[in-house]
């Protein structure tokens, strides 16, 4: 089963159901189907999700795709995913996944 890591901050949202979507640049293919969420430095806690859709398009576009455009101007997005991504600028390509809440397992 495919599977993707996920900071301890954003646990609560993806357990809750809250987070429905994670943007990832750079790193492994997701494809729709199930995927495992995977606590980082609590492998104990995993939590799976139905993947319905993937979408590249440049992270400028991201907030307008998912509705976000309130919450995530420019600045804010790119601020938060050079968090995880220093490198990442607003026209690079990333990965939209959406998926359905989660059932935990942990």
């Amino acid at each position: 089963m495919q599977s993707l890591g996920v900071v301890p901050r954003l646990w609560p949202a993806i357990v809750s159901g809250e987070k429905s979507a994670t943007i990832r640049w750079h790193e492994a293919r997701i494809v729709p189907g199930p995927m495992r969420y995977r606590c980082d430095g609590k492998p104990e806690r995993s939590a799976v999700v139905e993947v319905l859709r993937v979408t590249d398009l440049p992270l400028s576009e991201v907030a307008a795709h998912l509705g976000r455009q309130a919450d995530w101007p420019d600045a804010v997005l790119l601020d938060g995913m050079r968090e995880h991504y220093p490198d990442i600028a607003l026209d690079d390509v990333v990965q939209v996944i959406e998926h359905t809440g989660a059932n935990t397992t942990h």
